[in-house]
C-alpha cells in the first residue's frame, strides 16, 4: 500500500454512509487504516455496515442524525470529539433529492433539500474547526454533482440549486479556511449506479444512459470513494477549493 493513501491513526467522518456512495467512502477510509464514524439517518443500516466492517478487522462506529438539524450536529461533533479525540477528515456525502417536477415542489421538499445537502455542510465543519486547529491541518470533502454546477435534470431542480451552492461553498471555504491549513474540495459524480439512481428510472432507462456515457457505462460507488481517497490523501496536500468531475465523460462536448 503506498504510504499516500494509508490513513492509519486518523479519524474520518462520512455522512450519509450507510449504503450507496457514502458506504463506498466508508469502506476505502476504514480498509486503509482510518477510525471511521458513520453518521446517517438510517442508524440501523449504519449499524449494520460498521458491524460488518468491523468484523473485517476495520475501526468503524455508527451515528444517528438528522443532518437537517443544526442544534443534531454540533451535539454529534462534540460526541465525535468526545469518542475520537480528533477528526482529520470530514466527508459531506448525505443527500435528500427527491424526484419531484418544479411545479409540485413544496417549501417542506426545498427547506429539506437546503438543509440537508447544504446547509449541513456549514455547520459540519464550523463544527469540525476546532478540531482541525488543534491539529494545525484538516480536510474537509463533499459529494457534490454534476447536475446544477454543469447539467440540468428534470424534476430535480431543488437538488441542482443545493448543489450549485455547495460549490460556492467549496470554493469560497477554501479561501478563507487556507490559513487554518485546511483544505475543502469536493466530488461531482455523473450517473453511478446506487439504490437512489435506481429511483429515477427503470433498467431500460438506466441501460440507455449508459450507452449515452463516452466510456460507455454508468459509474460505481467506487469510482467516487477514490477521487475522495485522492482528495484526502498528501497526493493532494496542494489541492483546494477545487471539484473533481468524476462523470465517465458525460460532460464533455459533443462535436
Amino acid at each position: 500500500m503506498p504510504d499516500d493513501l494509508d490513513f492509519s491513526g486518523q479519524a474520518v467522518l462520512v455522512t450519509g454512509g450507510a449504503q450507496g456512495i457514502g458506504r463506498a467512502i466508508v469502506e476505502a477510509f476504514a480498509l486503509r487504516g482510518a477510525r471511521v464514524v458513520i453518521a446517517d439517518l438510517g442508524l440501523v443500516r449504519a449499524e449494520a455496515v460498521a458491524g460488518e466492517l468491523t468484523a473485517a478487522g476495520c475501526q468503524v462506529q455508527a451515528v444517528g442524525v438528522d443532518l437537517a438539524d443544526a442544534t443534531a450536529i454540533f451535539d454529534m461533533m462534540t460526541e465525535l470529539e468526545q469518542r475520537l479525540g480528533r477528526l482529520d477528515t470530514l466527508v459531506h456525502n448525505a443527500g435528500y433529492f427527491p424526484l419531484t417536477p418544479f411545479a409540485e415542489i413544496t417549501p417542506a421538499i426545498l427547506e429539506r433539500t437546503l438543509a440537508v445537502n447544504l446547509s449541513a455542510l456549514f455547520w459540519l465543519t464550523q463544527a469540525a474547526l476546532p478540531m482541525f486547529r488543534r491539529q494545525g491541518r484538516g480536510c474537509v470533502l463533499v459529494t457534490s454533482s454534476v447536475t446544477g454546477p454543469r447539467v440540468a435534470y428534470p424534476g430535480l431542480s431543488h437538488y441542482a440549486a443545493s448543489k450549485a451552492g455547495v460549490n460556492g461553498f467549496i470554493r469560497n471555504a477554501a479561501l478563507e479556511l487556507a490559513p487554518e491549513n485546511v483544505r475543502v474540495n469536493g466530488v461531482e459524480p455523473g450517473m453511478i449506479a446506487t439504490p437512489a439512481m435506481a429511483n429515477l428510472g427503470d433498467d431500460g432507462v438506466n441501460q440507455d444512459i449508459a450507452r449515452r456515457v463516452p466510456l460507455g457505462r454508468l459509474g460505481q460507488p467506487n469510482d467516487i470513494a477514490g477521487a475522495m481517497l485522492f482528495l484526502a490523501s498528501s497526493l493532494a496536500g496542494y489541492v483546494t477549493g477545487q471539484t473533481l468531475v468524476v462523470d465517465g465523460g458525460s460532460t464533455l462536448p459533443e462535436v
